[in-house]
């Protein structure tokens, strides 16, 4: 049987100082070409244009988030190990949903979305409402691997920002997402191709780029849990790694 698939010191400790972590190649094979032609097949048969703000906001082809071929990219490219492996010895709740983002081809007046972190203080949810989780696992299932083609684009390190940010200037109901010195960054693109993977913080700022290809940008992502994020998930606004027990403790100040 292969040996689980694991993160290294290194990759820890660019977690705990950038947010994210980057796999290239991970998925592949039959898992991704079955998750793309799926997502493609979709885009041709059941898209509708006039809902493309409500897709670019939650989620497109949102009847297909529970379908097996769609949920095998996490269960079963080793991406459910990986993310079991970062949050040891805690445990994760079963993946159950994908979210499919989009960036259609410069031309379909697709909405803009600034800096961000999701689940708190969204447009499409009450103020109060509270969204949120541990961390996200994004794949690229098609498109270009260029930054101006509708890239993901994220700020390294941002999440200790944003952490004192929920700490020291933000209250639950309120509008602003993001304080304005991160709202004003461009942010790093994640440039990449198919199959490649990247690993990102909840507490991570990102937005995402206009597609001035010609082919769509398709982004499978899944959103992970720690078992009791329901009771943490307030608290770990601030403290970024309340939810990581390997890593809380060299993370903290004032420890080795």
């Amino acid at each position: 049987m292969p040996r689980p698939l694991t993160w290294s010191d290194a990759e820890r400790r660019r977690f705990l100082n950038d947010g994210v972590l980057i796999r290239h190649g991970l998925v592949h094979g039959e898992v991704l070409s079955r998750a793309r032609g799926l997502v493609n097949d979709w885009l041709v048969d059941a898209y509708d244009p006039a809902r493309l703000t409500a897709y670019t906001e939650r989620s497109f082809a949102p009847e297909l988030e529970e379908h097996p071929d769609l949920l095998a990219v996490y269960q079963h490219s080793g991406l459910a190990e990986l993310a079991g492996d970062l949050l040891r010895p805690a445990r994760t709740t079963p993946v159950t949903r994908a979210q499919i983002q989009i960036r259609l081809p410069h031309g379909a007046q697709q909405p803009v979305k600034r800096m961000h972190v999701d689940g708190v203080s969204c447009p499409h949810l009450e103020p109060r409402d509270l969204r949120t989780f541990t961390f996200i696992v994004g794949v690229v299932l098609d498109g270009s691997a260029t930054a101006d083609a509708g890239a993901l684009h994220y700020v390294p390190g941002g999440h200790h920002r944003m952490a004192d940010y929920f700490a020291a200037d933000w209250a639950l109901g309120q509008p602003a997402q993001t304080p304005d010195d991160i709202d004003a960054q461009d942010g790093t693109a994640f440039i990449a191709e198919p199959g490649d993977v990247v690993v990102m913080h909840h507490l991570v700022p990102h937005r995402v780029g206009i597609n001035t290809s010609g082919i769509p940008r398709v982004m499978a992502y899944f959103r992970v849990h720690h078992a009791q994020h329901t009771d943490l998930a307030l608290r770990a606004l601030s403290d970024p790694w309340l939810e990581y027990p390997a890593l809380a403790a060299p993370a903290r100040p004032g420890t080795a």
